[in-house]
């Protein structure tokens, strides 16, 4: 399918495009690299660029790819794209990363195609991202409240957080990009009729009654209501769904069910993928990488203890 490339993406980031197969559905640059962060590598210069690309055939995809990027694959290139396609599927969170890239010396949109089901999967998962933050979130709280615990999501439960990654990391990247959450999210708060949003103050007041967070509970992704049901539900009883999800609507723990829930889904996808990892980007990559993460974990305790 051809790939339709934002006017507002910047010519480096499609000049990198370039050197890769064309057959994209979405394409997306994330990271320090892109955005700024707060913190010690504020600053840093040829920060690394971390791209996702999703694809429709990853079959055909890595086939191409192997022709054009051979170098690009650990290891495991020698066994051909049918066994990579195998690796990227069955294990972790189904991504397969070819880390360290060297590409013209060095989370935005890059390029999206018109595939109408994967348009309406990102809006899904952007209100699905505000409706768990506010279960977790009180009555009333910011704008910068709400961004941080959106943020958080991804990282409740990666081990990562505990060796790997700056303790900061959640702050360091929504403090210097409010208004970038805020265009990603803004139409979604103003059209939320359980949100009264002031705008003006950057303040958010949200229902917590019962029957508001039932009504939450129940628009959760089916994933993480059924892992919160898990959590829930007394061994022997087998108690549906919606059954669990009334009861905690009306728990003064609900907020932490939810994070438990998150964690519970997270934590083994995340090790997973980091264990698929030392696979795909080989042992020498992988050391190099782990050591780069664990710096910037340091200085980053360092700059908080200064």
């Amino acid at each position: 399918m051809a790939l339709q490339v934002l006017q507002s993406s910047g010519v480096a980031f499609r000049k990198i495009l370039s050197h890769f197969p064309e057959e994209l559905s979405l394409a997306f640059a994330y990271g320090s690299g892109v955005y700024r962060q707060a913190g010690p590598s504020s600053n840093q210069k040829n920060a690394m660029l971390d791209f996702v690309f999703t694809v429709d055939d990853p079959f055909a995809w890595h086939s191409k790819n192997l022709k054009k990027n051979w170098n690009h694959y650990s290891f495991l290139k020698v066994l051909g794209p049918k066994f990579i396609t195998t690796v990227q599927n069955n294990y972790g969170a189904g991504v397969y990363y070819n880390t360290l890239i060297v590409c013209d010396g060095r989370v935005k949109i890059i390029a999206m195609n018109e595939n109408v089901i994967l348009r309406s999967a990102l809006d899904k998962n952007l209100r699905s991202a505000v409706t768990a933050a506010f279960l977790m979130l009180p009555e009333s709280f910011s704008e910068e409240d709400l961004f941080i615990e959106i943020a958080r999501l991804s990282y409740s439960g990666d081990f990562r957080m505990v060796v790997g990654e700056d303790k900061t990391k959640v702050l360091n990247i929504v403090k210097p990009n409010i208004a970038h959450f805020r265009e990603l999210y803004g139409n979604i708060l103003q059209e939320n009729p359980q949100v009264v949003y002031k705008i003006q103050q950057g303040r958010l007041e949200i229902d917590k009654s019962p029957e508001g967070q039932f009504t939450q509970l129940m628009t959760l992704p089916k994933t993480l209501q059924q892992q919160i049901n898990h959590i829930m539900d007394p061994p022997g009883k087998n108690r549906d769904v919606e059954e669990t999800l009334l009861q905690l609507a009306h728990d003064p723990d609900c907020g932490e069910v939810v994070r438990l829930g998150l964690s519970a889904i997270v934590r083994p996808s995340s090790l997973r993928q980091s264990t698929k990892g030392i696979f795909t980007a080989g042992m020498k990559k992988s050391l190099h990488y782990s050591s780069l993460k664990l710096h910037k974990m340091w200085k980053g305790w360092l700059w908080k203890t200064s």
